[in-house]
C-alpha cells in the first residue's frame, strides 16, 4: 500500500531511514522516532496543496529535531547546522536548496518570534504542531517526567498547566501557518480542555499515572 513517502526519491529515503531517523531513538519520549515519522507524514500531506519539491519537504521534516542531541534550547539552530554539514545531501540537492532547507529547519520552533522564511518552514512548523489534544497533553506529561524527575506530583501538574497555558491557550505563543491544515479545529478543542480546570486536572491524573506505570 503506497503512502505520501513513496513520492520521495528512493535513495534519499533509504539514506534518511538508515542515517538520520535512528538518531531520534535517544531523545526524550516526546521526540522519538514516532514523532519524526508523524511530522514527515503530516508535512508530505500538507505539501500536496503547494508547488514545492517533495524531497525537500521530506528532508526538512526528517532533520527538524536532530539538534536535540545538543540540548533543547538551541536545537532548531543545531538542526540547521546538521543539514548544512551533511555532505550526503549534496547527492540530491543544490547549494541553494540546502540553504533553504537549513532555514526551514531553523524556523520550525513554535516559540520563534518571526514567521518562517519560506513555505518549507511553514509546512514543517505546522506539521510539528501535531495538535491532537490527547497527544499534546501526553507529550507535556512525558517531557516533565523526563526532564524534571525530582518534582512532586503537584509540581508536575503546575508545570504541565503553565506550559499548556503559555503555548496553547488563547494569547499563547503558538502560531499556525497553513490554512485548512486541521490544526485550528483541534487547537480549539485543546483550548477548551485547558480552560476547564476540572477536565485539565483529570486528564493530567490519567496520563501521569499511565506514564508512571
Amino acid at each position: 500500500m503506497s503512502g505520501p513517502a513513496d513520492r520521495v526519491t528512493g535513495e534519499l529515503r533509504a539514506y534518511v531511514e538508515r542515517a538520520v531517523l535512528p538518531r531520534y531513538a535517544s531523545f526524550d519520549a516526546a521526540h522519538r522516532i514516532d514523532h519524526v515519522r508523524t511530522v514527515i507524514e503530516e508535512s508530505l500531506a500538507l505539501a500536496t496543496g503547494y508547488d514545492v519539491d517533495t524531497d525537500m519537504v521530506y528532508t526538512v521534516a526528517a532533520y527538524h529535531d536532530t539538534g536535540l542531541a545538543a540540548g533543547r534550547e538551541r536545537h532548531h539552530l543545531v538542526s540547521g547546522e546538521i543539514v548544512a554539514a551533511d555532505a550526503e545531501l549534496r547527492r540530491w540537492f543544490t547549494g541553494p536548496q540546502i540553504v533553504c532547507m537549513r532555514e526551514a529547519v531553523e524556523d520550525h520552533r513554535a516559540s520563534a518570534d518571526r514567521p518562517p522564511r519560506s513555505i518549507y518552514g511553514m509546512i514543517v512548523a505546522e506539521a510539528d504542531r501535531v495538535i491532537d489534544p490527547r497527544v499534546t497533553l501526553l507529550r507535556t506529561v512525558q517531557y516533565g517526567l523526563e526532564h524534571y524527575p525530582q518534582l512532586s506530583r503537584e509540581e508536575h501538574y503546575a508545570r504541565f498547566r503553565q506550559h499548556l497555558r503559555e503555548k496553547y491557550a488563547e494569547g499563547g505563543y503558538l502560531r499556525l501557518w497553513i490554512p485548512g491544515s486541521g490544526n485550528a479545529a483541534r487547537l480549539a478543542v485543546l483550548r477548551g480542555i485547558i480552560a476547564d480546570s476540572g477536565r485539565l486536572r483529570a486528564a493530567f491524573e490519567e496520563l501521569f499515572d499511565g506514564c508512571r506505570g
